[in-house]
């Protein structure tokens, strides 16, 4: 009867109570492990905060974090909340999240005079500022923390945020090229962790004799750069992102000194790292390093592969970068009660907002649509003169006009501007003798030569300048400098078409393979000569070349 009755109560406690007063009740039993959970998480900063819940189920974490922002009575208790949520986006990669997480945590930081908290959500904000590569906000977040960091009583706290902050200023030096400064900084780091137990600071204090030693290799003093990174890895005692850039720092010595044994085997350790890990920027270092020691020990097959890994990474850096620079800082914070006026602003807000963005994906997918048109039909003329080896015809047969850009200068101070042959400056025969010596020389590839001038090519071709500037000039319609370029750029578009190796090489092996002296040279010829940009145009023909295998078209809609 008793067991009954107490059934009963539960059943009527279930179908009667308000489901608010059941919320409550639900928060009311959770609260106190929750709020464990979050002192606990609060109490670490940034990089062993990012380690330690990496670990954890994430996904779990954040329902945490949201049950901790809807429980929380005080702005700080809100802000810890918010910088947690931050953390753990940080920790699954999802930047944009994080930074607007952090964004609303300053945000509520102005309500309140707590300038430890108001340092440690300055320094979050400057790493993942630097972290998607937007260094000046990066710098202004760094210089706010420091200022408030100043104002901590607690020593020990005091100092731990100012070594972190004073990393993220040597970032900033070392992205500006100021070598100098980054070690400055990076003392001011050290010291500011001596202050307090070092012990209690090994992963920072390892990070910042990880930040020298890229520093002295920046500076080629290769000895002192590896002093340091040893002393970082000597303190790290598991796997994580320092530890892989320690190796990869240790691998890049290696490869300077042309050490290939001991670069593979730091190289290796760091890849074992970099791909458990979700750090973008250790794994595109990483990559680029493995790419380079397979390019300097003759493995083109496995350069290739780990380049193409490399541009991945790459990719998806710049894609993180320009999502967060595009979008700006988000608002991000839980609902509270609000008048039903701002709540129609906001949802109108939207609507023109997503209208906004569908017209900006229409607008897009037709210039898309246009680009690829004008594409194939590039590919297509190329194919043309691919199977037609003997014209000299280049990619573009209209005069296209290089002297207002930056191209790669060829030698032609004879000047070509006297287009009228005087009878007295060759025969006839001698003429159309050096017009069939040019056609023999567009079906070789003397022209990557990078020492190519106009003298050059006439001693190649046993006659002189004045004969060669005259006859290239009359007969190819351009001077000897674009004449070589229009030849260097119809070369390695023959070869991205039909050797997909050569579409996952760097721009700069591009530029070195047809003979140019620098990627920005080669990329500006390109553009003129196809209308595209290098990585553009390898774009389209991959995404061409997967539909069609042979490069075949359908007729322009």
């Amino acid at each position: 009867m008793k067991m009954m009755n107490y059934y009963k109560i539960q059943i009527i406690i279930y179908f009667f109570m308000p489901k608010s007063l059941l919320k409550l009740l639900f928060l009311f039993i959770t609260a106190v492990p929750i709020w464990a959970q979050k002192k606990y998480g609060f109490d670490q900063i940034c990089e062993r905060t990012s380690i330690q819940t990496a670990q954890k189920d994430i996904p779990g974490a954040l329902k945490t974090a949201d049950s901790l922002y809807m429980t929380a009575q005080k702005p700080l208790d809100k802000v810890k909340s918010l910088l947690l949520s931050a953390e753990l986006y940080h920790s699954a990669g999802e930047f944009k999240k994080s930074i607007c997480y952090g964004e609303n945590a300053h945000s509520l930081l102005s309500q309140i005079n707590e300038v430890e908290w108001f340092a440690r959500v300055n320094e979050f904000l400057a790493k993942e500022y630097r972290l998607v590569g937007l260094h000046e906000r990066s710098k202004k977040y760094t210089l706010q923390g420091i200022e408030a960091a100043k104002g901590i009583t607690d020593s020990q706290k005091r100092g731990e945020i100012l070594g972190l902050l004073n990393q993220e200023m040597a970032y900033y030096e070392m992205e500006r090229g100021s070598y100098s400064d980054a070690v400055k900084y990076i003392q001011y780091s050290l010291d500011s962790f001596e202050k307090d137990n070092p012990q209690d600071n090994e992963r920072a204090v390892a990070a910042s004799y990880q930040i020298l030693g890229d520093v002295y290799f920046k500076l080629k003093d290769y000895t002192v750069s590896e002093s340091y990174y040893r002393k970082a890895e000597s303190m790290l005692k598991n796997k994580c992102c320092v530890l892989g850039l320690v190796y990869n720092g240790m691998g890049g010595i290696r490869l300077k000194q042309k050490n290939w044994k001991d670069a593979e085997t730091y190289l290796k350790k760091a890849e074992n790292i970099a791909d458990s890990s979700k750090s973008l920027k250790l794994k595109k270092a990483v990559y680029s390093n493995i790419n380079d020691y397979y390019e300097g020990t003759g493995d083109n097959f496995k350069a290739s592969l780990y380049a193409v890994k490399y541009v991945r990474a790459y990719d998806s850096l710049t894609a993180r970068s320009r999502e967060v620079s595009l979008s700006g800082p988000e608002t991000l914070v839980k609902p509270s009660k609000k008048s039903s006026q701002i709540s129609i602003v906001k949802n109108a807000a939207i609507i023109v907002l997503l209208v906004t963005l569908i017209g900006i994906v229409i607008f897009f997918k037709t210039k898309q649509r246009k680009q690829r048109s004008k594409f194939r039909n590039i590919i297509r003329t190329q194919l043309q003169m691919i199977s037609s080896r003997g014209e000299s015809s280049p990619l573009k047969t209209e005069n296209s006009d290089f002297s207002n850009i930056s191209v790669e200068e060829v030698d032609d101070r004879v000047g070509g501007s006297d287009k009228r042959r005087n009878e007295s400056l060759m025969t006839s025969e001698t003429e159309a003798k050096l017009l069939e010596l040019l056609e023999e020389f567009e079906k070789g590839d003397l022209y990557n030569n990078k020492n190519m001038s106009l003298s050059f090519l006439a001693a190649e071709l046993n006659t002189n300048t004045k004969y060669l500037s005259y006859v290239i000039n009359q007969h190819k319609n351009a001077d000897v400098k674009t004449y070589v370029n229009r030849l260097r750029i119809n070369y390695i578009v023959d070869k991205l078409i039909n050797d997909e190796k050569y579409r996952q090489y760097k721009i700069s092996i591009l530029a070195d393979e047809c003979g140019f002296s620098s990627h920005s040279k080669f990329a500006s010829v390109f553009k003129a000569v196809t209308d595209f940009s290098p990585s553009s145009y390898i774009k389209y023909l991959d995404a061409e070349n997967q539909s069609d295998k042979n490069v075949h078209f359908p007729e322009n809609t």
